[in-house]
């Protein structure tokens, strides 16, 4: 099976429309992020839209520890690495990767597609953890992104489902 076989199969609109409205959703989710981050960095008395209460504010959670590198990357290789950035890039990044290789309608691309799903997905379950048992605090804007991922995810396995079973068809 090479890639110009998988190439003309036709992918549904409802596949291609989901994956988009989803990515889309979630870099607008990422950039008001990081919007907030940065806003409360340079006003602390910048209150964000979603800040709605005490233990339900998302420029706390996105000024934590935990809003840069996972809370990870700054422990590991230092808190001024260019790699310890506010975890909002990484949504970006891996928002706009989507979109770009959903463009490939091959069984790889969509391997590709699953495989980082799944780690957005299980970051998606530690940030999860984090916001709830660690940082007492509910963000609208964080379960917001939780939930395209899950979402995100299934699409991509109904994308690979839909390729696998026509490439199926082709050979017989």
């Amino acid at each position: 099976m090479t890639a110009s076989s998988t190439s003309r199969i036709r992918i549904p609109r409802s596949h291609m429309l989901s994956s988009w409205v989803l990515c889309a959703l979630g870099i607008v989710l990422s950039v008001y992020a990081l919007y907030v981050e940065t806003s409360k960095e340079s006003n602390p008395d910048f209150t964000a839209m979603c800040d709605i209460g005490q233990s339900v504010s998302c420029s706390k959670v996105f000024t934590s520890r935990y809003g840069r590198g996972f809370g990870i990357i700054g422990r590991v290789l230092g808190e001024h690495h260019i790699l310890n950035q506010p975890n909002s890039i990484f949504g970006i990044l891996f928002y706009f990767l989507q979109v770009l290789i959903g463009q490939i309608h091959t069984l790889s691309a969509c391997n590709f597609l699953i495989m980082t799903s799944i780690l957005a997905n299980l970051g998606s379950v530690y940030l999860g953890y984090i916001l709830y048992f660690i940082l007492e605090d509910a963000c609208i804007v964080c379960i917001s992104t939780y939930i395209v991922n899950a979402l995100l995810l299934g699409v991509n396995i109904l994308k690979w489902t839909y390729l696998k079973r026509n490439l199926s068809k082709k050979k017989e």
